[in-house]
Formats: structure tokens, C-alpha cells, sequence
């Protein structure tokens, strides 16, 4: 999974823990406006990367950004987490991943974490948030703080905001959030874009859910963007209309995803994605009025 590749951004490292590979969604499910053409177009790079051989799944990865600065150890994201009663998500149910031993090779003991800065709640981003201690749920970055939107807090805390059948984001925020808060361990923000710890800034990107925020470093004279799941797939670099089955707000992740864009391509960022596999980083250009992406 190349989980220990080290990139230097400036002043700045950032690493990539795995947690685990997707690879049953098909892309008509995952992306509901799917075009088969699309395949045959950009086979080169899909295959057998980003989609298996069949050419009838596309791969995704969960995983954390280690992102360390001269001043802090953070972490972008945190997976699914063990222990967790995910019913709903087969693959996501009971896991026993070894993330903190992945975490530890990368050079990261839970006790050395500063900062986790979840991009938004959803259950495959807050997962390790906490890990299950005699049979309660305690944070598993003691002196950490975590850090997410107020309109994400806001949205999950109160089981009322969804139907009944979606009750699940309730039991995610239980088992993974309040725990933390409990524990004052949680600064709940209002992300502008202002700095919110040196060169680094937090970024509203809504419409993948209701509260997003994408993470911009600079340093030494580069730049980065984590973008939690503006796009899942480097299919989206592509289509940028194309909505992720996942999206809430359909009108509003496409404005964000378009931003995101704009900013890597306009500014020659480095992108740090959520969810794409092989490397999960790479960067956008712009080529004859459309977006194309390259791993890195």
C-alpha cells in the first residue's frame, strides 16, 4: 500500500497510514450519471489501479494523512476504526485493522498527536477517533485535540435531523465524537479559510455533507490541499458534474468540487485525497479547457 511514502512539502511531511482497500462498488453505483465510455477513454490509468480488470469495480482506499510541521504532529482523518458496530456497512463492521501498529511504523505513537482534524463525520473518517477500553469508548490520541466543523456537530448530535432508517450517522457520532467532547478533547470551528494553526487554513466545502472542510498547508513556498471526499475517485477530475452516490447536497458538492479544482490547478497544489487509491496523491492540470490528473 506504500503507506510509509514521505513527502516533503516545504518545512513539512506528510504520510499516509492505510487502513484498508475498497473494492466491491461498481462505478454505476457509485457514481449514478456513470458513462461506460468513460472506460475507454481513460483505460490507461484506470486499469488495474483505480478499477480491476473485469473493469466492474473501482477501487478506493481509507486511510489518514500523518501530517507533521516543525511546531505539530496532526492527523487529517482517522478511518473506520476497530471494534465499531457498523451493521449497516458489512465491510466497515467489527474491523481489526492494525492502524496503530501502521501508525507506529510511520513514526506515530497515539501519544505523540497534537491535533486531529476530521474534515467531516462520516463513519469512515472518524472511526479511530476513539478505540474501545473495558468495554467503553476512549479517545485514542490522549493529548490531541480534535478539531471539526460546527455544522457538522450540530447535524449529527441530534438523531431528530434524520429519518429513522438513517439513524446510523447517530450512532457513529456516539461512538466517535462525543466521546471526545466528553473528554475535552474537541474544538468545534467555523471554517473561513483564515490560518487556523501556522500555514495551515481550514476551508468550507460542503455538499458531500453538510458541513465539510478541506485542509490547505503552506510551506516553504508549496502548497497542499487535503480535500476529504470533494472527490472519491480520480474519475471526478474527469467529470467534475459527476456526484458520488454519498453526496447530500448535490448542488453544493459539485460548487465545491469545482473549487477544488480551481485551487490545485490554478496554484500547482499537491492534493491529498480521502479515497483515492495507489498513491492518493497527485496533481490537477488543466489541458484543453478540461482537468486531468496525475499521481504522484
Amino acid at each position: 500500500m506504500d503507506t510509509n511514502r514521505v513527502y516533503r512539502m516545504g518545512e513539512a511531511t506528510v504520510t499516509r497510514v492505510s487502513e484498508l482497500i475498497l473494492d466491491s462498488n461498481t462505478p454505476e453505483y457509485l457514481y449514478p450519471q456513470w458513462d461506460p465510455s468513460f472506460i475507454q477513454e481513460h483505460e490507461k490509468w484506470l486499469v488495474p489501479g483505480n478499477m480491476d480488470r473485469t473493469r466492474t469495480h473501482v477501487f478506493q482506499s481509507i486511510h489518514t494523512w500523518v501530517l507533521r510541521t516543525k511546531q505539530h504532529t496532526i492527523l487529517i482523518d482517522t478511518g473506520a476504526g476497530n471494534d465499531k458496530e457498523r451493521i449497516w456497512m458489512p465491510r466497515l463492521n467489527r474491523l481489526k485493522s492494525p492502524y496503530l501498529e501502521r501508525l507506529k511504523a510511520a513514526g506515530v505513537t497515539p501519544e505523540m498527536v497534537d491535533y486531529v482534524i476530521l474534515t467531516h463525520l462520516h463513519v469512515d473518517h472518524v472511526g479511530w477517533n476513539t478505540q474501545l477500553v473495558d468495554g467503553a469508548w476512549e479517545p485514542t490520541f490522549p493529548n490531541a485535540t480534535y478539531v471539526f466543523s460546527k455544522a457538522e456537530q450540530m447535524h449529527y448530535s441530534d438523531p431528530e435531523n434524520y429519518p429513522v432508517n438513517n439513524r446510523v450517522k447517530f450512532i457513529v457520532y456516539e461512538d466517535s465524537i462525543l466521546p471526545v467532547i466528553q473528554a475535552g478533547q474537541a474544538e468545534i470551528i467555523e471554517p473561513d479559510g483564515t490560518e487556523f494553526l501556522e500555514g495551515i487554513s481550514l476551508y468550507p466545502v460542503p455538499g458531500h455533507s453538510i458541513g465539510q472542510m478541506a485542509v490547505c498547508l503552506t510551506s516553504g513556498g508549496k502548497e497542499v490541499l487535503f480535500g476529504g471526499d470533494v472527490m472519491h475517485h480520480p474519475i471526478q477530475v474527469y467529470r467534475p458534474e459527476w456526484n458520488s452516490v454519498y453526496c447530500e447536497d448535490a448542488l453544493q458538492a459539485c460548487a465545491s468540487r469545482r473549487w477544488a479544482l480551481d485551487y490545485l490547478a490554478d496554484r500547482n497544489a499537491l492534493f491529498f485525497s480521502s479515497h483515492f487509491a495507489e498513491t492518493s496523491a497527485g496533481r490537477v492540470t488543466r489541458r484543453g479547457g478540461r482537468f486531468v490528473w496525475q499521481f504522484c
